[in-house]
């Protein structure tokens, strides 16, 4: 018999376990995870996988699906089933920019079903010991670049890639012919700026923050709309003169198209839960992202906004698509 008393434990519990209707039905997920084991993508999906567990299924898994930037991960999901069994933690990018960047490209906004984000994470501009010490912010970046043309140049975690674009368009706005050198993720990049070999990198604030106090590293701007609370000594691009860079990325949480709403809740419910927990906030953070998470149909709109705004981006910065 379904009381008063039964219904207010009932109500009480869901509280407690968001989801837990639909998570009694649900005997194991997996979040797919694009990029290899160990970066922050696999840590952030680990982190809430763990918190999903018990809360939206009795079992959770990691399964990583590394290969082409990211979109290996996206073509498992658009493969699988719409039950609420499988979904992808990804940066926005692989959804949101990709389509304009990738001709051959086998997936679509619409290939997929916006859950909510799981966190944000801002740009920043590093220069290390092949950059002099007197070189302390954009401006001071530019000029020196501009007096030794040959030295010019700046790396990313890859071509096409979100930080990418944030220094072609420093170079756009600056009429600084700045030279790209692509690498194959952040951490290569960084040890070759920590060693002197590329002058300055492009890449998210957290790539940098394990190496700002030695002063091997120094943080010239970030691309927030605010400062960083990691980084809150350094001025963002706009705060210098450069409101066109103003750029962040968040990671966001999807299933396969034509979930249900019942199943988009239910995932929604359990992964804002999860965010919000005090030591996932703490374990964002040593990745130098703000965790965070919003509404289905708020990630629906960031989705198609931010679709439709990397098209002139692409086209300002001139970069050309790739098979």
């Amino acid at each position: 018999m379904f009381n008063r008393r039964t219904f207010i434990a009932t109500t009480a519990a869901s509280a407690a376990w968001p989801g837990l209707a639909f998570a009694q039905a649900l005997e194991s997920a997996r979040v797919i995870c694009g990029f290899p084991a160990g970066g922050t993508t696999d840590a952030v999906s680990r982190r809430v996988a763990d918190k999903l567990r018990g809360s939206y299924a009795k079992a959770t898994l990691v399964e990583n699906k590394p290969g082409a930037g990211g979109r290996l991960g996206v073509e498992e999901l658009k493969r699988s089933a719409p039950d609420g069994s499988t979904l992808l933690l990804t940066p926005a990018a692989m959804i949101t920019l990709y389509p304009h960047i990738y001709r051959s490209l086998s997936y679509g906004i619409d290939d997929v079903t916006p859950v909510c984000t799981g966190g944000t994470v801002a740009f920043g501009l590093g220069v290390g010991p092949a950059v002099p010490a007197s070189v302390k912010n954009v401006a001071d970046f530019l000029q020196w670049a501009k007096a030794n043309p040959a030295q010019a140049s700046y790396g990313s975690p890859g071509a096409g890639s979100p930080p990418h674009f944030v220094a072609a368009l420093l170079g756009k706005v600056s009429g600084i012919d700045l030279n790209h050198v692509p690498y194959r993720g952040s951490a290569p990049g960084i040890q070759d700026l920590l060693g002197g070999q590329v002058p300055a990198f492009s890449s998210p604030i957290g790539d940098y923050l394990p190496h700002l106090k030695s002063g091997k590293l120094r943080l010239l701007a970030t691309s927030g709309a605010t400062r960083s609370r990691f980084t809150p000594d350094v001025a963002t691009y706009a705060e210098q003169g450069l409101r066109d860079l103003t750029m962040s990325e968040w990671y966001g949480f999807f299933l396969p198209a034509k979930a249900s709403p019942e199943v988009v809740t239910a995932l929604a419910n359990a992964i804002r839960a999860a965010v919000n927990a005090p030591d996932t906030m703490e374990a964002f953070a040593q990745f130098g992202i703000e965790a965070g998470a919003n509404t289905p149909a708020e990630l629906v709109k960031a989705v198609r906004d931010e679709h439709a705004g990397w098209a002139p981006i692409v086209k300002r910065v001139g970069f050309t698509p790739e098979a």
